[in-house]
Order: C-alpha cells, then sequence, then structure tokens
C-alpha cells in the first residue's frame, strides 16, 4: 500500500474535519464513495459533536474505516483494529481527547489537527496492509 497520509494531511487543510479526513481518504477500503463516507462522519469532528470533549475526530474516523473494512471479518477483528489505533495514538499523544490534545484548559497543545490526523492515518495504514 502506498501511504496516502499526507492525503489526509491536506483534505485537513482544505475544510474537512479530522475524522473526515481520514475516513475519506480511505473510504475505498470501507466499500463506500467519498460523499457518503463525509456525511457519516460529519459530526464526529472536534472531539464528536464539536464539545472538544470527546475523542479525537481522526480517531473516529480511522475507527469508522476499520468497522466497515472488516465488516465480513466480524466484530472481534474491527475491535482489534480500533484498540491498536486508540492505543498507539494514546502512547504517541498522551491522550486521546481531542480538548487535552489542544491544550483548551493548560494553554499547552500537544499536538496540532493536523498532526492528529497525520497519525491517526498512519496507525490506519498499518491496519490495513
Amino acid at each position: 500500500m502506498d501511504t496516502r497520509v499526507e492525503l489526509a494531511v491536506d483534505r485537513k487543510k482544505k475544510g474537512m474535519n479530522c475524522a473526515q479526513a481520514v475516513a475519506c481518504t480511505y473510504c475505498d477500503y470501507a466499500g463506500l464513495d467519498e460523499a457518503t463516507m463525509a456525511a457519516i462522519t460529519q459530526s464526529l469532528g472536534t472531539g464528536i459533536g464539536g464539545t472538544l470533549e470527546g475523542t479525537c475526530g481522526a480517531i473516529t474516523g480511522a475507527c469508522t474505516v476499520v468497522g466497515l473494512a472488516n465488516k465480513e471479518a466480524g466484530r472481534g477483528k474491527a475491535m482489534q483494529a480500533a484498540k491498536y489505533i486508540v492505543n498507539n495514538f494514546k502512547q504517541s499523544n498522551q491522550t486521546v481527547t481531542c480538548k487535552t490534545l489542544k491544550g483548551v484548559d493548560t494553554g499547552v497543545m500537544l499536538r496540532s489537527c493536523e498532526d492528529c490526523v497525520r497519525d491517526a492515518a498512519k496507525f490506519l495504514e498499518d491496519m490495513l496492509q
């Protein structure tokens, strides 16, 4: 697989939320067209529902793809892939919560949105290979 990580980052730069940027880049693995995937993930950005309180949208976008990509393999494989993505993201960035990544309470940004997209896309690619 050729890496698509920077394509995901480019989608983020062009206005997609973090979930859309990741999920739409790999929508072919999920068996969906880009417009459908963008609609599915439109409410998952900015910590789910724009609250900053939830899980980073880049992670939820990646987990959406692995769930759909593994629909034939079953829940166990999808859950294992999602766990890999979440655990590796957290190990790399200290947290999976959007608000904490953005440094809302501390004033110290741990990771930019573009870098969150980059990380989630890389871990997703690990699971798609």
